[in-house]
């Protein structure tokens, strides 16, 4: 049973160039139309946008690998790199540690890299893990193996080198990640370093997160500046599609299929990016029309339908979501809703018990509200 690492001409990825070339085409154009937009953004609103595309990163990035992190606590570890927070603000261990990988990414991003970047993210990331190798590459004997299925009946999908030979495998990985800047397309470029430092998976644990964090520092060297695109919130929503397209590699150097996968990924992520840097805009609008015109309350419940992005709560804000978020009573949170549809920040679907309620924005040519009345 031969593994990629084993083959003759590893780690000699092959793939047909042509075969992204539109992707290609149409990634640098839509980061061009990204960079404009957020040209135009004053700078409070610029470094808000960045800690909404940090924060999606890491937590959908540390989701695939079945952790859930609290997304506030992340955010405040970002936004206090840029200033944005106090201190005092609390933040939980390992929000902390995937919020200073997200910044290190972006803020090193034209940065070589180097084997201490790597053992610093390592580092960053495995502050509370109680693993043995923590900052350093794995030396435990036991094989790096990829399994699943129970412990009696598991199926080994891949197995990477042996830690003895993991440094030696990853100098020749630097050095072609350094040297990939120059040579290979954006789109190929972050496909094929992801896919060649999972193969090594150099780390005793972490290695998905980190291989995810590659990606965004190839596409911004490749960029010269931040990509800011979250390709962890599309994986998430593509997890199955993504393993099975990682596995096309695990025995051959054939990265064909992987790399026209990827690249679709990566195009999607800036179409959301785009969508989500419209979001602010029109949030920051609609929120300008209404100061001084809504009470805390309103305020309070608008901000949190925001927090909740561009799709908004599951089926819509109810009357009993909006008693539970401001602790007021039913005929207060009446009285309220009634006043948010009035005043235009609000549109309502259904009747009685089916009410719901949506925001009234526009981003791009999609509304955040649902099209027609489920509940006529």
């Amino acid at each position: 049973m031969v593994w990629n690492w084993q083959l003759p001409n590893w780690p000699q990825f092959t793939y047909d160039s042509s075969s992204i070339a539109s992707l290609e085409s149409q990634f640098l154009q839509g980061a061009g139309g990204v960079f404009a937009i957020l040209k135009h953004l004053n700078d409070k609103k610029k470094k808000q946008f960045i800690v909404e595309v940090l924060s999606a990163e890491g937590l959908n990035s540390a989701e695939i690998e079945g952790e859930i992190l609290e997304r506030e606590s992340l955010q405040s570890s970002i936004q206090r790199h840029f200033g944005l927070v106090s201190e005092k603000n609390r933040i939980l261990p390992k929000e902390q540690g995937m919020g200073d990988l997200m910044w290190s990414v972006y803020d090193s991003y034209d940065q070589i890299l180097t084997h201490e970047m790597l053992y610093q993210w390592h580092d960053m990331l495995m502050q509370q893990s109680g693993i043995q190798d923590k900052g350093k590459y794995r030396t435990h004997e036991d094989p790096m193996q990829i399994v699943s299925g129970r412990y009696a009946n598991q199926t080994v999908y891949f197995e990477a080198p042996p830690s003895s030979k993991v440094h030696e495998e990853m100098i020749r990985f630097i050095d072609w990640f350094n040297e990939s800047k120059k040579m290979e397309p954006a789109l190929a470029r972050a496909a094929l370093a992801h896919v060649y430092f999972e193969s090594i998976h150099p780390f005793e644990d972490g290695n998905g997160r980190i291989g995810r964090a590659l990606v965004e520092k190839a596409l911004s060297q490749k960029l010269g500046q931040p990509t800011l695109i979250a390709a962890s919130q599309v994986i998430t929503k593509r997890k199955n599609e993504y393993y099975e397209a990682l596995g096309t590699c695990n025995r051959s150097l054939d990265a064909g299929k992987w790399v026209s996968f990827f690249s679709e990924v990566l195009v999607q992520s800036q179409e959301e990016s785009l969508l989500q840097i419209n979001f602010l805009m029109a949030k920051s609008q609609l929120m300008n029309q209404l100061k001084g015109k809504i009470n805390d309350r309103q305020e309070r419940v608008l901000l949190r339908m925001f927090r909740e992005g561009v799709e908004g709560f599951s089926g819509g804000l109810s009357a009993s979501n909006y008693i539970a978020i401001t602790k007021t009573s039913n005929a207060t949170a009446t009285r309220d809703l009634a006043d948010l549809v009035e005043k235009g920040a609000l549109n309502k679907t259904g009747q009685l018990r089916h009410t719901r309620y949506w925001l009234n924005i526009t981003v791009n040519t999609h509304q955040t509200h649902s099209p027609r009345d489920p509940h006529p």
